[in-house]
This record gives structure tokens, C-alpha cells and sequence, in this order.
């Protein structure tokens, strides 16, 4: 069984860690895998195939007790989900900004006593040729290690796979950590992989 880690940052209580696991009882899924002692990382979750990828991880962040954020286009803020997107560790964020956003987040990070974020580094849904490097240049200029994480629907986990030893150069990175979930792990549409 997966627990958190003594230094991970926590939100939640019994309650919500019953009903986070219950339903992914439920729905037949089961988390597997260690994190890391850590009071800030990035979880880099991939691949990213379905609008369901987003309710299992949010159901494993209930279950664990973990206080954790994630980005998603501001326009999906609107009432009556605004609050609970918010609640659920939701950081609205305007697409199509150019400039200013690893800056930021990785100012985030340093002003944070301990916080863990959710990327996706396909960066949306669809097919995408390359993953793209912004959470990796996060990483690396706030000092923060990246951890893999991914749904495998084939076997209805979320594999919480290790931490990513980065080598600074972001591309050859994203290229072999694409590799490396895609090859293991099945999204719910494996022709967008």
C-alpha cells in the first residue's frame, strides 16, 4: 500500500482519504508504487489521453491525504466548479501567454514551504510529437526533483514510477521520459500516445 511520506505536504482528512480510496475501489482501480520523501517535487503524469486522467488523480490525492496543485486553463473556472477545482489544489492559468511561466512557477516554488505540482508534459490530450520541456526548466531553476507518474488503463493503475534523473538538456530528457511511459504504460486512447 502506498503511503505518504513524512515531509510530503497534506491536505484532507479521514473522511476524504475513505472517500478518495472508496471510489477508486469502486471504479476498479488501485495506485501503485512509492513516493518520495520530499517536501517539493513536480509529478510529471503521462501519457495524458483522457479527461479521466484527471479523475483518478484527484482520487489518488484524496486517498493519500496529499496536498497537491495543478495548472488547468483559466477557462475551465467557472461556476459551479470553480470552487471545487480550487479546492482540489486547481491553479488557473491563461493559455497562450507567452514568456514568464517557468519564471513564475519556479518562484512559486521557493516561496513554498513544501508543495508538490501536477504537470502533464504532453501539455493536452491529443497526439502530440514531443513533450514539451516547461516542467523540466521548472525543475531545474527552483531546484525540485520530477517524479514519473502515470494511468495505465490497461491494468487500471496509476503507477507512481520514480523520480527522473535529469541531465539539463530538456530536450533528450522529455524524448526519453516520453519513451519510457509510453513504452510501459497504456492511456485510455493509445493512438494519442
Amino acid at each position: 500500500m502506498t503511503v505518504l511520506p513524512p515531509l510530503a505536504p497534506r491536505k484532507g482528512n479521514r473522511f476524504t482519504r475513505w472517500l478518495g480510496a472508496s471510489l477508486l475501489k469502486l471504479l476498479g482501480w488501485t495506485v501503485e508504487g512509492e513516493l518520495p520523501n520530499e517536501p517539493k517535487l513536480i509529478l510529471a503524469g503521462a501519457p495524458h489521453t483522457s479527461n479521466w486522467d484527471f479523475v483518478f488523480s484527484m482520487l489518488v490525492v484524496l486517498t493519500l491525504g496529499l496536498k497537491a496543485s495543478y495548472l488547468m486553463k483559466k477557462e475551465a473556472f467557472f461556476w459551479p466548479f470553480a470552487g471545487l477545482f480550487k479546492w482540489l489544489g486547481g491553479v488557473p492559468v491563461a493559455r497562450g501567454r507567452n514568456g514568464g511561466m517557468v519564471e513564475s512557477l519556479a518562484g512559486w516554488f521557493t516561496e513554498q514551504e513544501a508543495c508538490w505540482l501536477m504537470i502533464t508534459p504532453d501539455g493536452t490530450r491529443r497526439k502530440v510529437k514531443s513533450y514539451k520541456t516547461g516542467f523540466l526548466r521548472v525543475a531545474e531553476l527552483a531546484q525540485v526533483p520530477v517524479m514519473l507518474v502515470s494511468w495505465d488503463y490497461a491494468s487500471k493503475r496509476v503507477v507512481l514510477e520514480k523520480v527522473w534523473a535529469t541531465t539539463g538538456d530538456h530536450e533528450a530528457d522529455c524524448q526519453a521520459i516520453r519513451q519510457y511511459l509510453t513504452s510501459r504504460y497504456e492511456g485510455r486512447q493509445p493512438e494519442w500516445q
